[in-house]
């Protein structure tokens, strides 16, 4: 039978080797290199800006963390999420280097958050650009009609169910809608001019939703070089004024989820952010999803 004291002394072990299993394990800024980058990435459709937003508020509060790179794989997504996490971008190169990395494809919501950095590179066939604007709607008149299926709607006016799929959009509908979509890619076309400090007609010129090359995004100056993504971290290395060999560090990434489990990362993103019926005005890219 054990005594008392080998039992206290058991116990007084396991808290230690806990804690120093906890701090070895977590960012805890006591074992924190100094000389840190963070990387963030956004793969996917941008539909959830909470997670990316999180990371960025994360690691620019940290003084160990001497520069962000955002490692972008997206052909964009929602507005408002795209808005989002430019904002909280723009907001950390103002004390913090940013430097933005394209991977295969940074196209639209993929681009606008990456102009949000202060130095990008690309790969030279790198997807980009596509700075424009979409919705989508389905029109499921005939299909109703063959099936007998028929839709009724109580409204408070007459834009309130715009985009009903039992019926054809009146002239007055897409005009108040194509309104809205001209205002969104204005704000589209200010925040690329302004963060690229390229005079705003310029973007006008190839805001038509075009894709580009990697290369010709940086003819055109939306992109600053081309690289991948170790010469991105270099740069954000010299930015952050780093000594000797960076550390990088990744933010968490959430749990798989049983859908993903089954099917696969990119196959089950596919299907739970597929734009069905009124899916939101998007900054994303026609080869999506």
């Amino acid at each position: 039978m054990k005594q008392p004291g080998c039992l206290l002394i058991s116990l007084v072990f396991l808290l230690v080797a806990g804690a120093a299993f906890w701090l070895i394990t977590s960012d805890h800024a006591l074992l924190a290199n100094p000389n840190r980058i963070a990387v963030i990435e956004v793969k996917g459709l941008i539909d959830d800006a909470r997670e990316t937003l999180r990371s960025i508020v994360k690691y620019r509060k940290d003084p160990n963390v001497k520069a962000l790179v955002l490692r972008v794989e997206s052909p964009g997504g929602g507005v408002g999420p795209s808005q989002e996490i430019y904002r909280e971008l723009q907001r950390t190169n103002e004390t913090k280097p940013v430097v933005a990395s394209l991977g295969a494809v940074a196209a639209s919501g993929g681009y606008y958050i990456a102009s949000a950095a202060g130095r990008i590179f690309a790969s030279p066939g790198t997807v980009t650009g596509s700075i424009g604007v979409i919705v989508y709607y389905p029109n499921l008149e005939e299909l109703f009609e063959k099936i007998g299926y028929s839709m009724t709607a109580i409204k408070s006016g007459r834009f309130k169910d715009l985009g009903n799929p039992d019926r054809e959009m009146t002239a007055e509908e897409k005009a108040l809608l194509q309104q809205t979509i001209d205002q969104v890619h204005r704000q589209f076309i200010e925040a690329v001019a302004a963060a690229r400090n390229i005079p705003r007609e310029k973007i006008e010129a190839i805001a038509d939703g075009r894709i580009l090359t990697g290369e010709t995004a940086k003819q055109l100056g939306l992109v600053d070089e081309l690289g991948n993504f170790e010469d991105a971290v270099r740069a954000a290395a010299i930015m952050g004024k780093v000594e000797g060999e960076p550390k990088l560090v990744y933010a968490k990434k959430k749990g798989f989820s049983l859908l993903e489990l089954l099917l696969g990362n990119q196959l089950a993103e596919q299907i739970t952010n597929y734009p069905v019926g009124f899916a939101g005005i998007r900054y994303q890219a026609p080869l999506a999803p």
